[in-house]
């Protein structure tokens, strides 16, 4: 079979998606990997975290000319794979056909796109239904975002979540506490460690997103010394300087989608963690226009930023 998930990968490389039938495997393979994984799945170092990517493939490309090719570099994912990019299909797929030949090289956590009903609405679903004439891809992959991490630690440190911290939850065995197999939430803790946003507040307040919340300095403060945790590395929030550090360097906020929808003219990043959890953040920009395909060049679909 590892002559399959390889042929799958080369395939993909090349921004082709697969068949059908060869997605059903895959799909079928990647749930029985992520089974095995915990809600808080641990992490050595050294290891590279990546932020949203958003079915922008060729920016994956250039993540991938910055940061190395898999498996030579281990990878950590904080979710949010699809929807709005324009090659939902082709970086999904590659990135579960990565998880799969590399299992220990590849961390996927999910994000609060992977879910049935914001897919509907953001653009991975109409994908699919474009691209191979029925729903089946996208049910065979909104299956395997059931399986998805909810979190990461990386050397017992650095805690890796998609969105943020949540008031239901005051320690790690809280999250491992969680049954993360199902559509992601309206609310609840699996709902905020997907939606939660850093603010500049004291405490906690209502996020305008409808979901999850805001949490100030203090709450990072108190959550990292419970947990002995140094740094808490979240994605979910369009940085136009790739990344951003906030609270006396507790929290930061890894952003990977470069020129994100095409049009915002930001930079991306990715932070690399040495053997020693030596951080180094590389910011790297959008694919260059000419290696787009006339496709890209269209107008974008006005989906919401």
């Amino acid at each position: 079979m590892i002559s399959d998930f390889d042929r799958y990968i080369e395939q993909l490389r090349k921004c082709e998606f697969i068949k059908e039938s060869e997605v059903k495997i895959l799909c079928s393979k990647a749930k029985e990997i992520l089974a095995e994984e915990k809600n808080v799945q641990r992490v050595d170092a050294p290891v590279t975290i990546c932020g949203d990517i958003h079915g922008q493939f060729y920016d994956l490309m250039e993540l991938f000319k910055v940061g190395g090719e898999c498996p030579e570099t281990n990878y950590l994912f904080l979710g949010d794979f699809v929807d709005r990019g324009l090659h939902s299909v082709e970086t999904f797929l590659l990135l579960l056909a990565l998880k799969v030949r590399y299992p220990e090289r590849v961390t996927l956590i999910r994000g609060n796109h992977e879910s049935r009903q914001i897919t509907q609405v953001y653009g991975f679903y109409d994908e699919c239904l474009r691209k191979y004439g029925s729903l089946n891809v996208w049910r065979y992959c909104t299956e395997v975002f059931d399986f998805l991490v909810l979190a990461a630690v990386v050397e017992d440190r650095i805690l890796c979540v998609h969105g943020g911290l949540s008031p239901s939850i005051n320690s790690l065995d809280d999250i491992r506490a969680i049954d993360r197999k199902q559509e992601v939430p309206h609310d609840g803790p699996m709902c905020d460690l997907m939606w939660s946003d850093p603010d500049h507040i004291d405490g906690w307040s209502h996020s305008a997103r409808g979901a999850g919340f805001l949490f100030g300095g203090d709450v990072v403060k108190a959550f990292n010394r419970a947990n002995n945790i140094e740094l808490i590395c979240r994605a979910h929030q369009l940085v136009m300087e790739g990344y951003k550090l906030m609270f006396n360097d507790s929290l930061v906020t890894v952003w990977s989608a470069p020129n994100y929808c095409y049009r915002c003219g930001n930079v991306a990043s990715i932070l690399e963690l040495d053997e020693n959890v030596t951080k180094y953040y590389k910011i790297f920009e959008a694919a260059p226009q000419d290696e787009l395909e006339p496709s890209m060049k269209k107008k974008v679909p006005d989906y919401f930023l």
